[in-house]
């Protein structure tokens, strides 16, 4: 007898956005784990090695698990590759311009944006009916959160810049990746696009200092932000993406700067004033409206009528 194919399940709505919110928590602790790496690593040597193991993992893991390539969209893959790693490069250099918490806010707060505008032209779909508000209140959330009680945020022009070119092209990322989960297993799609980009990135790696990794310190957090930080992460996030909008996905990713406060005031010792942690609190309810499905929310809030 013939056996039947085993049809796979995605992941319902709800898991699904766990998955991607748990990604981006993950990609919250890049920040602070980097801070504990020896002197002599620089961002961009960082992003490549941590792309190149990611890759190297993924791929092994995905060759075991029903790794196909009938078909490939290669097309759609360089430009996916190229877009994450130009987010990593341009997200990086933002951050060394206009410092860490600047660039990171402004390229992940902008991202929804772009996200909402590409899924429109390019799968004709609009957002969710809360991800508009959703987005506002998050957006408002990372406006506060450029307001530190210290006065030691330098605003540079072209930094910002390159965090908006970072936001673009993580949220082109993010739409090119969705439309490979319809038809491909995440495992090998987050492989193959993760060696992808890894590759853009070997450049950077060309006559670049290299020898702090023959300190405990620095391989350690190198196999921490490759295996667990973004191998792991990319996994989760192109999984849920089988069943979470791109618009409602780039907004559950502002989870990453919101962790990445959360660690620097509980780990690395700074201080949260009144404007950051209204910042915190915006951004929790943002994520509290996407999260929880609108059917609860009309419930919960008696919006729906009663029938008759």
């Amino acid at each position: 007898m013939n056996k039947e194919p085993k049809v796979k399940k995605n992941p319902p709505p709800v898991q699904g956005s766990w998955m991607v919110l748990f990604a981006a928590a993950l990609w919250g602790t890049t920040g602070t784990s980097q801070a504990f790496t020896p002197e002599a690593s620089t961002p961009g040597t960082i992003a490549a090695l941590r792309m190149l193991i990611a890759g190297t993992v993924m791929l092994f893991w995905a060759t075991n698990h029903d790794f196909r390539l009938s078909n490939w969209p290669w097309g759609k893959t360089l430009l996916a590759g190229a877009s994450i790693a130009i987010y990593q490069f341009a997200s990086f250099s933002a951050m060394s311009a206009t410092g860490v918490a600047v660039g990171a806010i402004v390229a992940m707060g902008t991202a929804p944006v772009f996200a909402g505008v590409l899924e429109f032209f390019v799968k004709k779909k609009t957002p969710l009916h809360f991800w508009y508000l959703s987005t506002f209140l998050a957006l408002l959330g990372c406006c506060f959160l450029l307001f530190p009680t210290e006065n030691s945020i330098q605003i540079n022009k072209f930094g910002i810049f390159l965090a908006l070119v970072a936001g673009f092209f993580y949220a082109s990322y993010t739409l090119l990746i969705s439309l490979f989960v319809d038809d491909h297993p995440p495992q090998t799609v987050t492989a193959i696009v993760t060696c992808t980009g890894g590759l853009f990135l070997v450049p950077l790696l060309f006559k670049a200092n290299l020898e702090w990794l023959a300190e405990i310190n620095g391989w350690l957090v190198m196999l921490y932000l490759g295996i667990i930080a973004t191998a792991l992460s990319y996994w989760l996030f192109a999984t849920g993406l089988k069943t979470v909008q791109t618009s409602t996905a780039v907004t559950l990713t502002l989870a990453e700067p919101l962790v990445a406060v959360l660690l620097g005031f509980s780990v690395v010792g700074e201080r949260m004033g009144m404007m950051e942690f209204c910042g915190v609190f915006l951004i929790f309810i943002a994520l509290f409206l996407i999260m929880v499905p609108v059917q609860r929310c009309k419930k919960f809030f008696n919006f729906s009528q009663t029938k008759r």
